[in-house]
């Protein structure tokens, strides 16, 4: 990392004061790095291993001479240290001539048997510790987090940029951080503070936010559910911890010691506790895997502290270092109760170590726990809002008396900060830059208005050609209790303008209560989902893909108006009753014909549907999270599974609807976490019509003729090829995020990512329906010989952004035009 002037004066000005600041890089004599080198200062038990590239950094605040350096197969080295701040340090090991004893000395690649590290673990999992406080059967405690983002890698050529021209005043609060040795700058802090209560009988826990505080963008709730879900949860004793939707194998894992190597390094006194220090590592590179050491206790086996750093060479995009802490309290044999959690993670495009980025720092403190005092169980069910602008709007007395952690200097002069800055209209612009690409929108705040999506501007199909489309939406705040939204689109080749419209109202916070109406006219491929659309507002990609596989011309005039209410009486549950009435007709008849018999009409054919349906919406989301409480709210995870059941009535002839049947569709959805094997997705569905319909109220089996890989449907089926009234399909699609390919030394330092995918679909279409569509020029085919599927290999992760898949059809090769093979792709910004 280079340095320049301003942090020589910056560096200088710690050495006054009690603290001991090292970083560099160990190599050994033919000057190749040395990974995982013992590095601790002298007559101490503080210090760290190097990381993948042999480099290191530690600070104390204690005052140390001697750092010592040390590592298997070499002479151990201890450097004086002539000044507290002691940075680029190069440290050559000496390959050593000496017989080094086996019995004491483990370091390097460690063996599974005989190890006394590895025996220390076995008792852990022995004693496998659940939260202390699951072991009584009532418990409370304060929680105080806080969560911080800094600029980091300040230097002279950064704040000589014409970005930060104007804006250099900024500069003036700069620190070091004590993980990586980096200059950074603070920039945004949220503080949350709240009572946790727990029922071990009930199995229930609630958390009771008593205050949030942010730094600035008006507690920008987007900003909070982006937090919530980059910081989850985790427990150390857990085989697998996640982050950033990868799960990374705990060092505490039972799987560890096919993972980890392990060296017992030392014992001592931690407080009152005799523990053991034992340090890991990775046995192979670009695995998610991390580095670190741990304190156990010699008697209990409880961990006392641990801390766990991902190694450099671990698949993950975008992340160039995660640092975590943890403290524990432990009272007594079967109980202890953590303290304090700590999480670094520096964010960058590239992960070199003079690379630019953004510290996301999480501290966590717990304390004043109490146990065993019952709450009813109506306590724990009823719903508080977190963004009450009591909550919001907490004084300076509350913050001084429910911190459990003060503010340093530098988080004190985020809030100054930011107030500074929301006055400069160069920040204000760049704020409105990031809002703009990260909602869609263009916020006009005087006229209580948001123009856009500007993601949905531009368009193409084989109907209406070059589209162009603008739309608006009313947005007073983020907890607005009703929303009005539309957009108009025009197409250059039909010359017909399009529309959409809707409004929702929110009637009831607590049951959530909401009515909701619209209307949309419009061109659509219907054929890419097997349930009907009655969204007045959402378009599908294939209707507006501008490069597709084959002509996309099975494309359908929809007139759609709609009117729903929806209550969630239970949390993530909820029921919608809803009405529709459409209007359906081909946009290219010559193509594609929607016709149907029709003994009502003169000429015994219409090419026109009109259709009055009323339909209940059973939707359950468990383990969904949210924010906000307005008509609109924002989920802030994707892990959780969703579980659909629709029933659709529809009437024959009010308001000239002209079909009388029944629908009855259920839908699973759930995502996986295999551990080290990755994530897969598996997506089942059924269904089936009774009564006769035509084609444009059949089920389509969803084709897919984009050159994009979109889930849920079939990339090697035409859309409408298959066309039922029962159905039952399966989607399957499973990503080892790069466990296969870090195991093959070509491919290893690419970091890309192994994904495959199975799908299967039965289906049957009875005479009746096929002689109602039978003017229709298309074929009207079921897969009801035997299960139609698809299997695709894909890579992802190419530049880190991309994927592609190579898509092979398993049967019905003899149908006309039928596609064996396929390739598709996506984008993406992905961990």
């Amino acid at each position: 990392m280079k340095k320049n002037l301003f942090l020589l004066l910056f560096l200088f000005s710690f050495v006054a004061i009690s603290q001991t600041k090292v970083g560099g890089v160990v190599l050994d004599d033919s000057g190749k790095p040395v990974a995982f080198a013992n590095v601790l200062f002298k007559n101490s038990s503080e210090g760290t291993i190097t990381n993948d590239n042999g480099r290191f950094y530690m600070e104390s605040d204690n005052d140390y001479d001697v750092l010592i350096v040390s590592f298997i197969g070499y002479d151990t080295q201890e450097i004086p240290l002539t000044s507290r701040v002691s940075y680029n340090m190069e440290v050559v090991l000496k390959e050593s001539t000496e017989q080094l004893d086996e019995v004491v000395v483990y370091s390097g690649k460690q063996s599974k048997k005989n190890n006394p590290a590895v025996e220390i673990l076995k008792k852990i999992w022995a004693k496998k510790r659940e939260n202390g406080v699951r072991k009584f059967k009532q418990y409370q405690y304060d929680k105080y987090e806080k969560i911080e983002f800094d600029l980091n890698t300040i230097d002279s050529a950064l704040m000589e940029s014409k970005i930060f021209r104007g804006l250099e005043f900024v500069f003036k609060d700069l620190d070091t951080s004590r993980i990586t040795g980096k200059t950074y700058l603070p920039i945004f802090l949220n503080e949350t503070f709240s009572k946790v209560h727990g029922d071990n009988l009930l199995d229930e826990e609630k958390e009771v936010v008593l205050g949030n505080k942010n730094s600035g963008f008006d507690n920008n709730q987007a900003i909070i559910a982006f937090v919530k879900d980059l910081y989850q949860n985790y427990d150390i004793y857990d085989n697998y911890l996640k982050f950033f939707d990868k799960s990374f194998t705990s060092p505490l894992s039972r799987t560890g010691v096919d993972t980890y190597n392990y060296v017992l390094r030392d014992s001592a006194f931690i407080e009152d506790k005799w523990c053991y220090n034992i340090v890991y590592y990775p046995r192979r590179k670009n695995e998610l895997t991390f580095k670190g050491d741990f304190w156990v206790n010699d008697s209990t086996y409880a961990i006392k502290n641990i801390n766990l750093e991902v190694t450099k060479s671990a698949n993950i995009n975008w992340v160039k270092e995660i640092y975590i802490e943890q403290d524990f309290d432990v009272v007594n044999d079967s109980v202890f109760l953590l303290k304090r959690d700590y999480m670094l993670s520096d964010f960058s495009f590239q992960k070199k170590e003079e690379s630019r980025g953004i510290y996301g720092k999480r501290t966590t403190v717990y304390d004043n726990y109490v146990f065993d005092i019952s709450k009813p169980k109506s306590f724990y069910r009823a719903e508080g809002n977190p963004f009450d602008p009591q909550i919001l709007d907490r004084d300076s007395v509350f913050w001084k008396n429910s911190r459990l952690e003060a503010l340093n200097k530098d988080e004190k002069g985020i809030y100054q900060l930011l107030d500074t800055l929301k006055t400069v209209p160069k920040f204000k612009t760049y704020y409105n830059l990031v809002s703009v690409l990260g909602s869609g929108y263009i916020e006009i705040d005087k006229w209580n208005l948001d123009i856009g999506d500007v993601y949905s501007i531009f368009g193409f199909n084989d109907a209406e050609g070059f589209r162009l489309r603008g739309g608006a939406r009313t947005y007073f705040g983020q907890n607005d209790p009703w929303r009005l939204e539309g957009y108009m689109a025009y197409g250059f080749s039909d010359k017909k303008v399009k529309h959409g419209f809707s409004a929702k109202f929110l009637l009831d916070k607590k049951s959530r209560m909401i009515i909701s109406g619209g209307n949309r006219r419009d061109i659509e491929q219907l054929g890419i989902s097997l349930t009907s659309t009655n969204d007045v507002l959402g378009r599908s990609v294939a209707s507006s893909a501008i490069f597709t596989v084959g002509a996309n011309d099975r494309l359908t005039n929809i007139n759609l108006s709609t009117f729903n209410l929806e209550i969630e009486p239970l949390t993530n549950f909820r029921i919608r009753l809803g009405s529709s009435f459409r209007t359906l007709s081909s946009a290219l008849p010559d193509a594609f014909s929607l016709e149907y018999v029709d003994s009502e009409s003169p000429t015994g054919i219409s090419s026109e549907i009109k259709q009055f349906d009323l339909s209940t919406l059973l939707i359950y989301t468990p383990g969904k999270r949210t924010i906000g409480y307005g008509v609109e709210r924002k989920d802030i995870n994707d892990n959780y599974s969703t579980l659909l059941l629709n029933y659709t009535r529809g009437i024959d002839g009010f308001l000239e609807s002209d079909f009388n049947y029944s629908k009855i569709q259920f839908s699973y959805t759930q995502p996986w976490q295999l551990g080290g094997f990755g994530r897969l997705f598996s997506t089942i569905e059924i269904g089936k019509t009774f009564g006769e319909v035509p084609l444009g109220l059949l089920n389509v089996v969803p084709g897919n003729q984009t050159l994009f890989s979109i889930y849920n449907t079939f990339p090697n089926l035409d859309f409408y090829e298959f066309v039922t009234d029962t159905y039952a399909s399966v989607h399957l699609e499973h990503n080892f995020n790069g466990r296969l390919f870090s195991r093959i030394p070509l491919l290893r330092k690419w970091n890309l990512r192994e994904i495959v995918g199975l799908r299967g679909v039965w289906g049957e279409l009875s005479d009746e329906n096929i002689a109602l569509s039978a003017p229709t020029n298309i074929p009207l085919r079921a897969p009801n010989e035997k299960i139609y599927y698809e299997y695709s290999v894909g890579i992802g992760n190419i530049f880190k952004i991309f994927r592609i898949d190579f898509n092979f059809r398993g049967n019905y090769l003899d149908s006309p035009n039928a596609r064996p093979f396929s390739v598709t792709g996506t984008f993406g910004f992905n961990f």
